[in-house]
């Protein structure tokens, strides 16, 4: 399983108010100040199509500047719980290369539990960690 950030520190980083009480960190990212916000706790049109955990705390310029302009947003768990029926889905099964990494690799979802890399090939095939994300509200079905 890949590492993953003890989630009190991680909800201690994001804050739930204004851009001013959010700990953003630093610009110690290779793919800092490029003018997309790479730090997985926030979405958004604003943000980098591959995310990793290494960015996260280490944007903060981008982050900053794209939610100060609402082109992105902090991650909800409260919402991302309430948007998506996560017993309505037919998550698939555990067939893909990935399955059972501890990130949900399905195409169709979006989020902090998500892949950093999605194909299409992997569709319906990582079950349980897409089930276990989707009820813990750390991925939502992608607005298509």
């Amino acid at each position: 399983m890949r590492p993953i950030l003890c989630l009190a520190a991680f909800l201690a980083m994001t804050g739930t108010a204004p851009a001013q009480e959010i700990v953003f960190g630093d610009d110690s990212s290779e793919w800092a100040n490029d003018g997309e916000c790479d730090d997985r706790r926030f979405f958004g049109e604003g943000m980098a199509t591959s995310l990793g955990w290494e960015h996260v705390g280490r944007d903060a310029a981008d982050c900053r500047t794209a939610l100060e302009a609402g082109r992105i947003a902090v991650w909800d768990f409260v919402a991302a719980r309430a948007a998506t029926d996560c017993k309505a889905i037919d998550f698939g099964d555990d067939s893909g290369e990935w399955a059972e990494d501890g990130e949900c690799d399905d195409p169709r979802f979006e989020g902090l539990g998500s892949a950093s890399l999605m194909v299409q090939d992997d569709l319906g095939r990582d079950a349980s960690d897409c089930r276990r994300a989707c009820e813990f509200g750390i991925v939502v079905l992608r607005d298509y």
